[in-house]
């Protein structure tokens, strides 16, 4: 646990070979670039794609796993409790599986919107709603790539790099409103496995 620095963290979360397992999956899906905001890939502009590549350079794929949300889940109303945010959400955008290889990176950024999704979105779960809370699982061992550290940013003065996000299965959650980035990795690939849950606009 770490209120300090705006995140509480399990070890352990997930085991080996649901890693294993979690990556298998992400990686038989198609990859697209990682976007901020939702940008449309269909409609991107080669210089969106230069302005983009500013901020961040990463590819993704999604899931929509009922096991791996109902695990995430206990970990999620755990932090939510325990480091006393007590946020009210109720539901959890699909997974978002991230690969960063040698010279990728996500520089600073919140996760929440400044705005609500919209009440005529495809997905009725998401309609009025506003993201809350983050999670990021380890999916590989730190070992086994250079840099890809996860850095948060607070008080407006100072950083942290999440160090406890070492080891796979290792899972870190936080207020979608904190500002964090992922650092370049300079040697091997990086795994994680992203999550977003929402709820009612904060009062």
């Amino acid at each position: 646990m770490n209120l300090y620095n705006n995140y509480w963290w399990f070890k352990n979360a997930f085991s080996p070979e649901q890693c294993d397992r979690i990556i298998k999956m992400g990686m038989q899906e198609n990859f697209e670039l990682g976007d901020i905001n939702r940008t449309n890939r269909e409609t991107v502009e080669v210089e969106d794609t230069k302005d983009l590549f500013k901020t961040r350079n990463s590819h993704v794929s999604w899931l929509d796993e009922p096991w791996i949300y109902n695990i995430l889940k206990k970990y999620i109303d755990a932090a939510n409790s325990s480091a006393g945010w007590n946020y009210d959400w109720d539901w959890t955008e699909m997974l978002q599986f991230t690969k960063y290889k040698v010279g990728q990176f996500y520089d600073w950024h919140p996760d929440q919107h400044h705005y609500v999704y919209p009440e005529d979105d495809t997905n009725v779960n998401m309609r009025g709603k506003y993201r809350k809370l983050s999670t990021t699982l380890l999916l590989n061992d730190a070992s086994e790539f250079k840099g890809g550290e996860l850095e948060f940013h607070y008080n407006m003065k100072e950083t942290k790099i999440a160090e406890e996000l070492s080891s796979r299965g290792t899972l870190i959650v936080f207020p979608a409103f904190v500002y964090h980035r992922v650092r370049e990795v300079t040697e091997g690939t990086r795994y994680s496995l992203v999550s977003w849950s929402i709820g009612a606009p904060f009062r």
